[in-house]
Formats: C-alpha cells, sequence, structure tokens
C-alpha cells in the first residue's frame, strides 16, 4: 500500500479546515503517502542524504541557489483570499491539470495529487509551507515555498 486515509495523516486538518472545504471527491484525490513510499519517492526525486528541507546543503539541487530563477509571493494572494494558485507561478510551471504532483515536506511527508486539485486548494497545502517542494511527475520545474511568504521558482536538477 503507498498511500494512507487522509484521517491517518497526521497533519490532516489542513485540509479539513472550516473556512476552506474540500469537495468530497477532490479530498479522496489528495493522497498522503505511506512513510515508506514518500521515503522512496524523496530519495529519488528530493534528496539521498537530508531528510528536511532545513537540512539542504549547495552539494544538492535544492540547496543550489542556481537551481531557483525567481521568487515570488504567494502570502499576499493567500491573505487575499485568492481562489486559485498565483498566476506567476501556474505560469512558470506550464503544467496540465492532470499531472501527477508531489507535494513533499520532508523524508516522512509527502502527498500526491493532480496539478488541478493543488491549484484549487491551494490555500489549504499553504498550511504546511515550510520549505515544501512541488514536483511534478517528469516535470523538471520545482516551486519551493517558504515560511517567509516567498515561492522560489526554478529547474530541478536530475541525480
Amino acid at each position: 500500500m503507498n498511500y494512507i486515509s487522509i484521517d491517518e495523516f497526521k497533519k490532516a486538518w489542513v485540509f479539513k479546515h472550516q473556512d476552506l472545504p474540500i469537495d468530497e471527491a477532490d479530498l479522496n484525490a489528495i493522497k498522503p503517502m505511506t512513510r515508506e513510499r514518500a521515503a522512496v519517492l524523496w530519495s529519488t526525486m528530493v534528496s539521498r542524504e537530508k531528510d528536511h528541507p532545513d537540512f539542504f546543503t549547495k552539494s544538492e539541487w535544492p540547496g543550489n541557489d542556481e537551481t531557483w530563477s525567481e521568487q515570488v509571493n504567494w502570502e499576499k494572494p493567500w491573505e487575499d483570499g485568492e481562489q486559485i494558485l498565483p498566476q506567476e507561478i501556474c505560469d512558470f510551471l506550464h503544467w496540465e491539470d492532470n499531472t501527477t504532483v508531489y507535494f513533499c515536506l520532508s523524508r516522512e511527508l509527502v502527498i500526491e495529487t493532480q496539478f488541478e486539485i493543488f491549484k484549487r486548494y491551494w490555500q489549504n497545502f499553504m498550511f504546511l509551507a515550510d520549505g515544501s517542494l512541488l514536483l511534478g511527475k517528469k516535470r523538471d520545474s520545482v516551486v519551493q515555498f517558504l515560511e517567509n511568504g516567498n515561492a522560489k521558482l526554478g529547474l530541478r536538477a536530475k541525480g
């Protein structure tokens, strides 16, 4: 089994927030990975060495300044209640709605969904913005959502 139920997810409250309701069908499309599956994906796509974004070094693509081309602010649109993911981020990623995406919080916490679902409920995901990475399956573009309200946009180096 690769996923746990949303109810078993230790940060499930972000998807059950009364001010940011999620349609039941869409909630079923937000799939937290088991610790084992999350660790495999993290090791393959993010880092073999570090367990959390706080510890990335310049020797790994997420910690290398050359990975990142620009920063945009996500916090103001979030505070303003923007319903859809900021356009600058969507334009940069240029992903189809059905792209499988991984919202990576740490080696043990990875959530899989579709880009369309992420865009629609991005405000819920931002409660987890702590250096979290948004990766697309078979995609090089990446976003890192920082606690300071900025999002770094870049291209992931293949390991």
